[in-house]
């Protein structure tokens, strides 16, 4: 009898060994993938990333990229036994974790390092010396990815183009700060996103401009453009505006995309009102090429745009002001899962419809009479916007635009001014830094106006013209 409360408090201690045994996650496998149902491939499991420090060197001669990639991440949900990064053809030469040299296998799109060598958990920083010629990718609107131009290369596209030129857990859900050091010719100009923080001195024939961007970025939205750009610099408002335009452009295009770049102030003060929350960044600005690329992209503070976009002044201003309200939504709120993508193209072309409106042209009503004019047996309500599809021209297809576009000025109408006014400037600021959903903004517009829309998104965002 006097052992029974031993046994008791043995069972305890016991118990507790045990309980706390189990709260204390053993290492696991990192997936190869972090669950985009469109590209299963893209991203990896178990670790986050805070900042990526890349350190390149391009030669136009032979178009070979070196790198050095400093990733600082830190595991999610338990130690890291093994992990993987994206990385697309280029050859490695040196992987080191926490600076231990680690042994890493290629399977297909990933860096795998090797379980048994290194357990990380919690923060951990892997370095990555690489080097090759990149491939161009083929899918999406058009070729993208590393593009070699007449004097240079230019980094452009989506959704998964960062794993060909950096060691990367390429998904727009993880973003991370960026600092870009790339040593080029020295009568080349290298451009990037965020602020300039060093124009070097020519070293050797060579010079090196290191960009930072310490706002979050989603992979894609990292670019570089090399090549003959005259780089220009104003502040207005508080915001450092960069613009880099070829040399290479016709005088008229090289005119309209001046005029154009011009009104980015205003522009940017338009978007503010609309959104009803301030420009995300302290730093904007664009970077116009002579490449024929076919599409424009809203790498984050300083967009692409192809040279095929300034024919005209309006063309000019309409490309502007789409590429400048994505840095809004699709870079400051950007996609948690790729199905998701109207919410990027339909905002940023709604932006389009309202700034004509300002300017004295047809209205947002208007234009979404436009599109409701077309017939319902039209292939133009075939798609489902709300889950276009993972192929190129499925992702980026008219529909997704227009369609995303009249999908919010029908939300407009349907809600009253004011409390679309107030969704815009809620999402905007509630979501501000953060990856989106869909179903969070259909929540959201629930709210606001005080009424299940669950009927009126099914309509807008399936098949079929809506009612």
């Amino acid at each position: 009898m006097p052992r029974r409360p031993l046994l008791v408090v043995g069972s305890l201690v016991v118990l507790t060994a045990c309980s706390t045994a189990v709260l204390r996650p053993l290492p696991v496998v990192g997936a190869t993938g972090i669950g985009d149902p469109y590209y299963p491939g893209d991203g990896n499991g178990g670790y986050d990333v805070d900042a990526y420090d890349l350190d390149i060197g391009y030669d136009p001669a032979t178009d070979v990229l070196t790198g050095t990639a400093t990733i600082t991440a830190r595991t999610t949900d338990a130690p890291l036994a093994s992990f993987s990064l994206d990385l697309v053809g280029l050859d490695v030469a040196d992987v080191r974790v926490d600076g231990t040299p680690v042994e890493v296998t290629r399977d297909g799109d990933e860096l795998v390092v090797d379980r048994g060598q290194v357990v990380v958990d919690g923060g951990f920083t892997v370095r990555v010396e690489y080097s090759g010629v990149p491939e161009p990718v083929q899918d999406g609107p058009g070729e993208s990815g590393v593009v070699t131009t007449d004097d240079g290369v230019l980094v452009v596209g989506q959704p998964d183009v960062a794993a060909t030129w950096f060691p990367v857990n390429d998904h727009p859900s993880d973003a991370a700060a960026v600092q870009l050091s790339v040593t080029v010719p020295q009568d080349l100009v290298a451009v990037s996103n965020g602020e300039l923080v060093e124009r070097g001195d020519p070293v050797d024939g060579a010079r090196t401009w290191v960009w930072r961007s310490d706002e979050p970025m989603a992979p894609y939205l990292v670019t570089l453009a090399v090549g003959d750009f005259d780089l220009t610099e104003r502040e207005v408002d508080g915001i450092t505006f960069r613009d880099a335009v070829a040399a290479g452009l016709t005088d008229r295009r090289a005119e309209n995309a001046r005029a154009a770049l011009d009104r980015q102030p205003e522009i940017l003060g338009f978007l503010a009102g609309m959104f009803g929350s301030p420009y995300p960044f302290t730093e904007a600005g664009g970077i116009v090429t002579a490449s024929s690329l076919g599409f424009a992209l809203e790498t984050q503070t300083r967009p692409i745009y192809a040279q095929d976009f300034f024919g005209s002044a309006s063309e000019a201003e309409l490309v502007v002001v789409h590429e400048l309200a994505h840095q809004w939504t699709g870079d400051d709120l950007r996609l948690d899962r790729w199905r998701d993508i109207w919410l990027n193209e339909g905002f940023a072309t709604y932006a389009e419809w309202a700034w004509t409106e300002a300017q004295g042209g047809e209205t947002v009503a208007e234009q979404l009479a436009d599109v409701l004019g077309t017939p319902a047996d039209d292939e133009f309500w075939e798609q489902a916007i709300g889950d276009p599809g993972p192929a190129g021209d499925e992702l980026f297809s008219e529909q997704v635009y227009v369609r995303g576009a009249a999908t919010l000025a029908a939300l407009r109408a349907e809600m009253g001014d004011d409390a679309f006014a107030e969704l815009l400037s809620r999402w905007t600021t509630e979501h501000a830094g953060q990856a989106v959903t869909t179903a969070e903004f259909t929540d959201l517009a629930t709210e606001v106006a005080g009424t299940d829309l669950t009927g009126f998104f099914d309509s807008w965002l399936g098949t079929g013209k809506p009612a």
